[in-house]
């Protein structure tokens, strides 16, 4: 019996997750969201790039255009462009025609619902439509539709044939802007088309760990003959640094980076927000990575539906280690609100749990809770997202993430739930993109610019943040998820200075507590703190 070699795979290989070689988030997963991206942003990128690649390749070298629709490759590379717009035309012809029918559904509702019965109505939905939609009004008349989303992904709607995963060995943290570059043919990067929920990916996943055969782990995921010389230089012999499982009596938290924070006990691991960097390459910030990370992962904790929250490059390589995944809940099947946990689980992730408002889920000595989420989402109804309340015996954390204090008492009424809180997690970037940087594509009529600006993805700023330091009274405030550390502006597109109104604000807030005897820090990097359950003796150990 042959006895094959086995090796690592490396630790800086990024399995990366694409849609039509676009960079996957979950808006690509969903179908309504998937179609109304590829027409009004892949689409339109690529024909704007194809028309005038110079402006693009101008416009990526200027910081003022960070984050902007300009792709960032030469003008050389219209050709293969063209070939991939091709490509998407002809794959998802059927994304497509759901885009337009969507358009056309919301025309035919302006123009015919007037406040009568819509019954009458339902003849007129485009017939690729018919079956997937219910039309409603709100309590004033206003007419909109909903879909039956979990019908749709057994539609023809939904795509994984257009699925797909790149790997290639990073060296730094420097990368395009991911929702304006696609991933273009490169001969250090090798693509193979599998979907999302193929086991493979779990395979190569568990290499980082345990080593195996580079031969089985190629057949399992279709490599190529012509694809072995690349593939094989993605394993080494070098064993990765063993993790230490966490044994002591007391909570670890590890801040690794943006709104990722793992908890751990000796009994539980709870990670909230996975969006973790690579070990093993060059980098600007001490950081933590997924080798950081325990082996099994109890709770992952997902606050809300944004592409630096839900992090698939991550989440794909950690989904053999995670038992189960809390997701905020919804079943509005509003366009802008798909589910998180369908996408979750279309992809392959087992015990997706949904957690509603004051929900609270119980085990051993643990209780976590979901928590209104206000703001943020440019005034959208959007349901899928949620704070987080994680209690361990008398030891507490609030988890805000980016949301948005539009009126404190909401929060008044929650603490007189859960009381006060030892240690408070806090988003500020307090600036915010407008509503069309995200949501644009799935508007069906343009919005004028004042409106626009006013309607932003913005965090708290530091008179909102700090009325939640009065109402909880935290022994500790943190502010994070901020996008400041180098390997998230290929997703954030962030670059502060001192002078940035996120840094000002944060700045604010942070005097303040220590002003009031608050411990107060914008993490960065990262950082490990131990706490005893009833918040004494704590120990500072990065």
């Amino acid at each position: 019996m042959e006895i094959k070699e086995e090796y690592y795979f490396k630790p800086n290989v990024i399995i990366g997750p694409l849609v039509d070689k676009w960079y996957a988030w979950t808006h690509l997963i969903s179908p309504a969201t998937a179609a109304m991206n590829i027409v009004e942003r892949h689409l339109k990128i690529m024909n704007s790039y194809i028309q005038a690649p110079m402006i693009h390749e101008a416009a990526v070298k200027n910081p003022k255009m960070l984050g902007g629709p300009f792709m960032d490759y030469e003008t050389r590379r219209v050709e293969e462009v063209k070939e991939l717009k091709a490509d998407i035309l002809d794959k998802q012809a059927n994304a497509i025609a759901l885009s337009d029918a969507i358009k056309e559904l919301d025309r035919m509702l302006k123009t015919k619902a007037k406040g009568a019965s819509l019954e009458p109505l339902y003849k007129d939905v485009p017939e690729i439509l018919k079956g997937y939609v219910e039309l409603v009004y709100d309590l004033n008349n206003n007419v909109s539709f909903r879909f039956f989303e979990s019908l749709l992904y057994s539609s023809p709607f939904y795509s994984k044939q257009s699925q797909s995963i790149s790997l290639w060995e990073t060296l730094n943290d420097e990368r395009p802007f991911c929702l304006s570059t696609p991933q273009l043919e490169d001969p250090k990067v090798l693509q193979l088309d599998i979907p999302f929920d193929h086991k493979g990916i779990d395979t190569l996943s568990r290499m980082k760990r345990n080593p195996g055969s580079i031969e089985d782990v190629a057949k399992e995921l279709g490599v190529t003959e012509d694809q072995m010389e690349l593939f094989k230089t993605f394993f080494t012999k070098k064993e990765h640094p063993t993790y230490k499982k966490y044994t002591g009596d007391k909570a670890r938290m590890r801040y690794l980076g943006h709104a990722c924070i793992l908890i751990e006990t000796k009994d539980v691991s709870i990670l909230v927000d996975p969006l973790i960097s690579y070990y093993g390459y060059e980098s600007s910030v001490e950081h933590f990575s997924d080798i950081d990370l325990p082996d099994v992962i109890d709770y992952v904790l997902i606050t809300h539906n944004h592409q630096d929250h839900i992090v698939l490059e991550t989440l794909l390589p950690l989904r053999h280690k995670i038992k189960n995944i809390i997701v905020p809940i919804t079943t509005s099947g509003a366009l802008q609100d798909p589910s998180i946990k369908l996408a979750f689980e279309s992809i392959g992730f087992k015990n997706v749990i949904e957690i509603d408002e004051m929900q609270e889920i119980k085990f051993e000595n643990c209780t976590i809770t979901g928590l209104p989420f206000t703001g943020e989402h440019s005034d959208l109804n959007i349901r899928a997202k949620s704070c987080f309340h994680i209690a361990i015996n008398e030891l507490s954390f609030l988890f805000v993430a980016d949301s948005r204090v539009m009126e404190p008492r909401l929060y008044e009424h929650i603490h007189k739930i859960k009381g006060d809180v030892d240690v408070l997690f806090l988003g500020m970037e307090c600036a915010g993109a407008p509503l069309s940087w995200l949501y644009g594509c799935l508007m069906t009529q343009d919005i004028n610019r004042e409106n626009d600006q006013s309607r932003r993805l913005a965090g708290c700023d530091s008179q909102k943040g700090l009325s939640l330091v009065d109402i909880f009274k935290p022994k500790e405030a943190y502010v994070y998820a901020m996008g400041m550390e180098p390997w998230l502006e290929f997703i954030s597109s962030i670059k502060y200075t001192e002078e940035s109104l996120a840094i000002i604000e944060s700045n604010n807030l942070i005097n303040t507590c220590k002003d009031k005897g608050i411990i107060a820090e914008r993490l960065f990097g990262e950082k490990e703190l131990l706490y005893d359950y009833e918040m004494k003796n704590e120990l500072m150990l990065n």
